[in-house]
Parts: C-alpha cells; structure tokens; sequence
C-alpha cells in the first residue's frame, strides 16, 4: 500500500525508518518532511495545514494509510477531513486531539471522570491567575504550575518554586493580551512517559520512556520540546503502568469514546510516579519527541501492520506489541540559542561516521543548502543508540555524537542520569 506520513521532525523521521521496513508497503510519501526522511520515503511539497491539497494528494496517489506525526495537524482536525473520504488515519480527530490542544479540557476531563491529577485552576485573566496563587502557598514558598491552555511546542510550562517567579510566568503569559492558563499544584515525584495505542474501544501498551524536558545538564534551566529520553523507563514498575492503565488511560479513552470522539492513534499519558501512585500530568496526541525515536529503536515488529489495525479499528485482532529488551537512548543536538532563538545555518558533518558505529542519527532541524547539511531549527539532531544497560546505550549514543561536526550546536552531557546512578548502586550493592 501506498503511505502518506505527515511532519519534518526527528519524530517522523523515526518513523519513516520503520515504516520503509515493512513488507506491506509500496511507496512512502512525506509531507513536509527532512532530508532524513528522504533517505526513506519520496518527499513530497504539500502544506499539512492545507487540508484540501492534502486529501486531493491522498485521492490522487492512492494513499491507503495516513499517518500524522505532529499534533498542530490533528487538534486542526486533518484526521476527521481524511477519514471523510474513507481512508484510514493514524491520529485522533479534532475533538479527542483537544487532549493535547486544550490544558483547561483536559483537566476538566479528568475531574468529571475521577482520574488522578494535580489539583488546578483555570484562569483567563491576569488578576485571576494572581488571585490563585494564594492556594499554592505555605511555609513562606508558593510552589505551582503555570500552563499555557494552547498548543506551545512543549515549552509553555513555568514550574515556578516562588511566588516571585510564579507572579513573573503570569505577568509574560498575559503581557500580549487575552489569553487562558492552567494552575496547578506541584507533585513531587519522578516523571515517566506511558504510551497506548487505541482503536477507539481497545486499547494496547506500546511501551515506556524517560524524557529530559529541561535544557541544562541535572535538569536544570528552561524547559525546552525535550533534549533527549531512554527506553524502557525502569521506573515506571508493572504495578504502576497496570495503575495507570487503569485509572487514568482506559477512563480517559472510554470518556471520549461515550461523548461520541472515539480516540484513534497512540495517547502519550505524562506521568508523575507519586507516594500516592501515578497521577496524570498532561496528555500529548502523538508519539513523543525524542520519546518515539528510543520507542522505534526497540520497536520488533511490522509498525505498517500496527498502525493499518489501530486505524481501521482491529487493535483486539493483533498480538500485543513486541519491543526488544535492550535499552535505547537518544541524544538531541540543538543549536545554539535553544530554547530560545536559535543559530540557523551551521554546517553538520560526521552523520555517516556516527552511524557506522552502530548508533542512528535522526534528523529533525535540517535542511540541504548547496549541497551541504545545515541546521534550520531549534532541535536538529536525535542521536540513539541501543545497549545492554542504561549506561551501555548512553555510553554509545555520546560516542556517536562526538563523531559528529556540528560548531553551532550542542547537547545535555547527562541524559538517562537517573537510572545510570540507580544502576551503578544497585552494582555496588551487588
């Protein structure tokens, strides 16, 4: 069959490398996409927020499967206007997408239905989201969470640890105007990232990960779309990801399916491993980024045959999902001014030289400038690696990023820090 894969970050690239692998595919078209993706699939000039063009391309080439990888296209409910046709999408329509498009539902959701979660406030005004900081303070700190309601490309969070820094998130949120937020208390604990595959009635595990959503090395400084994750994530146990399909997954996919939006695609729950249990953080409509590149890294199966079942409602037909037991890591290389404005241009060299050490580089921020690689983006490459051990695939992963030629850019020197110390001391122990 013939493949429509929707996006240009290092996610779809992923992707498109698993995807060319299967036996059931003709001809893999990418829209927008990346010199990456190229190596895998025709790329094809088409605007994904032009709905007609891509329905009238998705006609024209008899595109038997739709995937969407970014989630501007879905909450602008591109997958409801390709089904309309009869063809069969990978991705939730507007309504479910509205999971990731909309902090303020999603809460909402989650108090009507039971699910764990942190306790919040919606706002819509800046005296509001003022007037809210006095529930979050105590023992002279005010600790929250401040979310901008819209799509922000991973970066519209503000954990603030003072009433200083949390009255300054607000006064930026609402400086341009109208706008609307979520407060919320802050949950101690560790994050863990759980992803679903749903049909709309059944539901399927498809795996864990670790992202590293703050630009610094020891998680510090902004919070940026993600600087690197590892797969599986050690500590999210079997009795917890059972607590969380339970509680929070199988309700959240069961209260859309009764209002009529039946959820179809992969739901990435952000998890908080609390004293209490996991509780919902938030809620993304699509594969991670990084997380679906270490998930594709381990991913052992025929993805064209998974995705085809969980878009055409087969999910319950297919055996669970098989991903192999080493870990794998990934390492992004951002430019230089991320997560702020960053350096477009630099040359990037050594691709080829990393991978012949057994890592994959995927591209995200890249584009072909006479004849030579540069970076066009923020995040620009997701270097990964497999290994025997948390260590073992960080160990591999930075060798193949010091391979690479990349003078603007630069990356954490630390990711998968947690588990590589509580694995170093369970060693000690031993």
């Amino acid at each position: 069959m013939n493949i429509l894969l929707i996006g240009s970050g290092g996610r779809e690239h992923a992707l498109a490398w698993r995807l060319a692998q299967s036996p059931r595919l003709d001809t893999l078209f990418a829209a927008p996409g990346n010199p990456g993706i190229a190596a895998h699939a025709t790329i094809v000039d088409l605007d994904p927020a032009d709905h007609r063009a891509v329905i009238d391309f998705v006609r024209r080439q008899q595109i038997g499967l739709v995937v969407v990888g970014p989630e501007a296209p879905l909450v602008e409910g591109l997958a409801d206007n390709v089904r309309a046709i009869g063809v069969p999408v990978f991705g939730p329509g507007r309504e479910a997408a509205r999971l990731e498009g909309s902090k303020g539902f999603t809460k909402d959701l989650c108090a009507r239905v039971g699910i764990p979660t942190a306790r919040y406030f919606r706002v819509t005004s800046r005296d509001g989201a003022l007037a809210c900081l006095d529930d979050f303070a105590g023992d002279g700190t005010c600790r929250c969470v401040i979310k901008a309601d819209g799509l922000a490309a991973g970066k519209g969070v503000t954990v603030a640890m003072s009433r200083d820094e949390a009255e300054a998130a607000i006064r930026d949120l609402f400086a341009s105007g109208p706008a609307e937020a979520v407060i919320e208390e802050f949950l101690e604990g560790e994050e863990a990232s759980l992803f679903v595959l749903s049909d709309g009635t059944s539901s399927a595990s498809f795996g864990s990960a670790q992202d590293h959503k703050r630009v610094g090395d020891g998680d510090t400084g902004a919070n940026t779309g993600g600087m690197g994750a590892y797969s599986p994530a050690a500590c999210l146990s079997a009795e917890d990801e059972e607590r969380a399909l339970g509680e929070i997954v199988r309700p959240t996919i069961d209260a859309l399916a009764a209002a009529g939006s039946p959820y179809v695609g992969v739901l990435y729950a952000g998890l908080m491993l609390t004293a209490d249990g996991p509780k919902l953080i938030e809620y993304n409509v699509r594969f991670g980024d990084p997380e679906c590149q270490v998930l594709m890294a381990r991913f052992d199966g025929d993805l064209v045959e998974v995705l085809l079942a969980v878009a055409e409602g087969r999910l319950a037909d297919l055996p669970t999902p098989r991903f192999r037991d080493e870990v794998a890591l990934t390492v992004v290389m951002a430019a230089r001014g991320y997560p702020g404005t960053p350096e477009t241009g630099g040359p990037i060299g050594g691709i080829a030289h990393a991978e012949a050490g057994g890592a994959r580089v995927f591209q995200a921020g890249t584009r072909m400038q006479d004849g030579e690689l540069v970076s066009s983006g923020g995040r620009v490459l997701a270097v990964t690696a497999t290994g025997d051990s948390v260590r073992a695939a960080q160990a591999a992963a930075y060798a193949a990023v010091d391979r690479i030629d990349f003078p603007t850019g630069f990356c954490r020197r630390d990711i998968g820090w947690r588990e590589v110390a509580r694995e170093d001391n369970s060693t000690h122990r031993a």
